[in-house]
């Protein structure tokens, strides 16, 4: 069963977005920039463990991308960002703009990946028939 032009697009578009969000998001950390270092010592880490942050998540990044991993790039990037969640439930953050943003990015990654991927809506159906 092909999926159908319209839910590819919506997922391409969803994935485009989230990708483009967390290559901004890595890049940043990667090159250390001021405001990346400076809101990760916010958060409660030490400045020089930006730029390694920044490669993890590049990496998990990619395997989102990567057509034949994206389902192991979609759980760690899931795991990433609930690290996100705890660090910022951990300090204190406020709930809906700061500690819930990661769900919303998780939902787009999964999302995204469930619109474009017909293997993925098979193996996340658990079994359920339309």
């Amino acid at each position: 069963m092909a999926t159908s032009g319209k839910k590819q697009w919506a997922g391409r578009i969803a994935s485009g977005l989230v990708i483009s969000f967390l290559i901004f998001d890595s890049v940043i950390k990667v090159l250390a920039l001021a405001p990346a270092v400076q809101a990760t010592a916010q958060l409660g880490y030490p400045p020089g463990v930006v730029s390694g942050l920044g490669i993890l998540e590049l990496a998990c990044l990619i395997a989102y991308v990567v057509p034949r991993t994206s389902v192991l790039g979609a759980i760690l990037l899931t795991g990433w960002l609930g690290g996100a969640i705890a660090t910022h439930f951990r300090i204190g953050s406020p709930l809906v703009s700061h500690t819930l943003f990661p769900v919303y990015v998780a939902a787009l990654i999964w999302g995204g990946l469930w619109l474009r991927s017909e293997r993925v809506r098979q193996l996340l159906s658990l079994g359920v028939r339309p």
